[in-house]
């Protein structure tokens, strides 16, 4: 017999039971996202999940500043943590929805809001039922928007103070369909660094470069060699992304400037590939603009290594989504994203779990028109509260 043929039947009415009453779980989601706030400023989200975790009967442990931990016991057993992430981006929205963002210049265009929202569904289903054996550990993270709250939670003690046995978060993903996981194996996401970058040349007379060392120049020839790193330094068989995202100099069509600035970022799946690229990228573009007579100042911040999910974790979390929903809400096969996740520093430390779950058509994240579809709360709740039952009581190995 399968995994989901042998949990199918203690996991009946998960489903339904969330559902009657995930209306109150849409309205908090709406009142989240109307009331967004940056990293290590979600002092209102915090207090609210706070105060319903403990209404809820959790433990609820402060940490990281912003950052809340509910824990639920009941009993011996296994400990599981689930993470949901709780922080908006500084972008202005353009949704026109009536419960649109009402702090200028700040939106929750990620589905922070829902991730927090899913999770606390099955927060309240998995106290009232109590249908586990074990500990219950759900983390909700500040700041993952800029890739500090998951090593902040984790310097300061999380799984010293909550010791698990598996992690396990998730991602909505518009483009996906509506409702329906993606399980990848491996690496799931990419790993990432930035590097900014500053060409020293000698300004002047747009009428006289000879006099000149031109910084636009040494820049643009840089940006045209690093296309080579990706196609030339690369195995063909890894993936990696190099990308300038910002790039400035000069204010007038008629003089030279004494320097441009840009600003890169670079995505890669594998410890080898990231060293790949931070040899070659710093060493490509001083070379380059060396060349030209021009000076090269890196600054080269390296970000968090790629999200890569445990084989066993992924698989009971697939599996725990077949028995509770159904073979109809699993996709067959979803490529790893190029995005990236601070979630691979719990994966560091602890076994654990990476999902996708679909959003159907609609903007992108991290766009002014984002949002986040309600529809997929109820199958993100479930997944969650089947998961840790079926985890809890040791019904998936």
């Amino acid at each position: 017999m399968t995994i989901a043929g042998r949990i199918a039947a203690p996991q009946g009415g998960v489903r339904e039971r969330i559902a009657e009453s995930i209306a109150e779980f849409v309205a908090l989601r709406q009142e989240l996202h109307h009331h967004p706030e940056l990293a290590f400023q979600e002092r209102r989200t915090s207090a609210r999940i706070a105060a319903l975790l403990e209404g809820w009967g959790y433990e609820v442990t402060p940490l990281a500043g912003t950052g809340v931990i509910g824990t639920l016991r009941n009993g011996a057993g296994r400990r599981l943590a689930i993470r949901a992430d709780i922080d908006a981006l500084p972008i202005h929205e353009a949704t026109g929805l009536t419960f649109a963002s009402a702090v200028p210049g700040v939106m929750h265009a990620c589905g922070h809001d829902g991730h927090t929202a899913i999770l606390l569904a099955a927060a309240r289903y998995l106290a009232e039922t109590r249908r586990f054996r074990g500990t219950l550990h759900l983390i909700f993270q500040p700041a993952e928007e800029i890739g500090q709250g998951a090593r902040r939670l984790i310097g300061e003690g999380l799984f010293d103070r909550f010791s698990v046995d598996a992690i396990f978060g998730l991602h909505n993903w518009p483009g996906v369909e509506e409702g329906r996981f993606g399980f990848i194996e491996g690496p799931a996401m990419a790993g990432i660094d930035q590097v900014d970058f500053r060409v020293r040349g000698k300004g002047g007379h747009g009428a006289a470069p000879h006099e000149a060392v031109d910084p636009v120049v040494a820049a643009a020839h840089a940006i045209t060699a690093l296309q080579s790193v990706v196609a030339r330094n690369v195995d063909p068989l890894e993936a990696a992304v190099v990308t300038v995202g910002a790039i400035h100099g000069g204010a007038a069509s008629n003089v030279i400037p004494d320097s441009v600035e840009m600003k890169l970022t670079l995505r890669s799946f594998s410890a080898r590939t990231r060293e790949v690229l931070a040899a070659r990228v710093p060493a490509l573009l001083t070379g380059v603009v060396q060349a030209l007579g021009a000076t090269a100042y890196i600054d080269y911040r390296p970000g968090f290594p790629a999200v890569v999910n445990h084989a066993a974790e992924l698989r009971i979390a697939r599996e725990a989504a077949l028995a509770a929903l159904g073979e109809g809400a699993v996709l067959p096969t979803l490529a790893p994203r190029t995005a990236s996740e601070d979630f691979a520093w719990y994966l560091q430390e602890v076994p654990g779990a990476f999902l996708f779950l679909g959003n159907g058509e609609g903007a992108p994240l991290h766009s002014p028109e984002y949002r986040f579809n309600d529809a997929i709360l109820l199958p993100g709740a479930t997944l969650w509260a089947a998961l840790a039952e079926a985890f809890l009581s040791g019904d998936i190995q």
